[in-house]
């Protein structure tokens, strides 16, 4: 179902995007997942095509477009696969805005144009070992000494961990601020600065090719003009964010959930029992039926909302409604497809099984159902 908002540019950008796609990534995006690894070749040909931060003013050499072509781009690269999507949609559409938005001209200039050609890829540290959804409850510290910042502190679940060229470190820079969350904000660090170490790559159920690792900071000497943004303000920075990266989950998911009901079609127009295809079954029917229901409801209101968050509306509430429900529907809709493609849905050369391990984390990060719910509640009974 197509938005109402793309034109006749958007779909020649899509056009090229696939066609380098087709090129680039799909003939060999089962060796990557092999590897664990995407590399980082690819990143550097997404940036040359200008495929990298679309959005970013011309000055700092993006395209300057609005996130309606973020939108394509994160819809054709889950296509291939979300092993693919995770890392590039974080780095463009979830870290280098908190660069833009927050950034200093000296930090724009610095980080901003590396990303877009993808000479730089970033990532952002906020969950730690003890510390998830309670972003208050974090542990890594700076603490300032002259013209740096001591930092200390382990992260973990950190997508682009093992590649990023410099991380948004989310930390307390004041320890003892009431309530807890005044006393967050946000460094830069990068690549090789001393202390800073990345742990163990994490070994995860589905999404093989994404980067996840941990990382760990030793009195990690941080300059202050590393400071993104103000100090103790770096809670309110990711709250005003995270609109975005709850729709960018939801793009991705609400296409994962498209995916799979195309490939299920596909098998069950081919496969045959009992003398006849398993689409003529009149359960098979129903089944994607329902699904194809559930799918077109999840995709007219991803639309609608990324309609009105280019134009700048308030939809935390109603990006919240969409990361739960459509991460929640992509996970019943992938249960679904592997039991119509029976046993040979658990064969790992069949791409429904890739699909069905990569979706389970999608109601987990950027933020659990529970706390998608949470939020909504508060908002409607404020």
């Amino acid at each position: 179902m197509k938005a109402n908002f793309l034109t006749k540019e958007h779909e020649m950008f899509r056009e090229a995007l696939q066609k380098m796609l087709q090129k680039e990534a799909y003939p060999y995006y089962e060796k990557w997942e092999e590897k664990r690894d995407i590399p980082r070749e690819f990143w550097l040909k997404l940036g040359e095509n200008g495929f990298l931060l679309p959005w970013v003013d011309e000055q700092y050499g993006g395209l300057g477009l609005d996130f309606s072509y973020s939108m394509i781009l994160t819809e054709e690269l889950e296509r291939v696969g979300v092993g693919l999507a995770s890392g590039i949609c974080l780095h463009s559409d979830i870290v280098s805005p908190y660069i833009s938005a927050y950034g200093t001209e000296q930090q724009k200039q610095k980080w901003l144009p590396k990303s877009v050609t993808g000479e730089y890829i970033s990532a952002i540290a906020m969950t730690e070992p003890g510390a998830g959804s309670d972003l208050a409850g974090i542990k890594t510290n700076a603490r300032k000494d002259g013209n740096h910042y001591i930092l200390n502190g382990e992260k973990t679940f950190i997508t682009n961990g093992m590649h990023a060229d410099y991380v948004v470190v989310v930390c307390k820079t004041d320890p003892h601020a009431q309530p807890a969350y005044r006393g967050i904000s946000l460094l830069i660090v990068e690549n090789g600065t001393a202390g800073f170490k990345r742990g163990k790559k994490l070994n995860k159920i589905g999404m093989h090719s994404g980067d996840t690792a941990e990382l760990i900071f030793e009195d990690v000497k941080v300059p202050v003009e590393n400071l993104l943004g103000e100090e103790g303000k770096g809670f309110y920075y990711l709250m005003e964010k995270l609109q975005q990266e709850r729709l960018v989950v939801a793009l991705q998911v609400q296409v994962e959930a498209e995916e799979m009901l195309k490939l299920t079609i596909d098998y069950v127009k081919e496969r045959k029992a009992f003398g006849s295809r398993i689409a003529d079954f009149q359960n098979t029917q129903f089944k994607l039926a329902e699904m194809a229901t559930e799918i077109d409801m999840g995709r007219t209101y991803v639309n609608t909302l990324t309609e009105k968050h280019i134009h700048g509306e308030d939809i935390v509430k109603e990006v919240s409604m969409a990361k739960w429900w459509i991460s929640e529907m992509a996970k019943r809709v992938a249960a679904e497809c592997l039991q119509l493609h029976g046993g040979y849905g658990y064969m790992e050369e069949y791409e429904i099984a890739r699909r069905y391990r990569d979706i389970s984390v999608t109601s987990i990060y950027a933020g659990t159902t529970e706390i998608m719910k949470g939020i909504i509640a508060k908002k409607i009974l404020s």
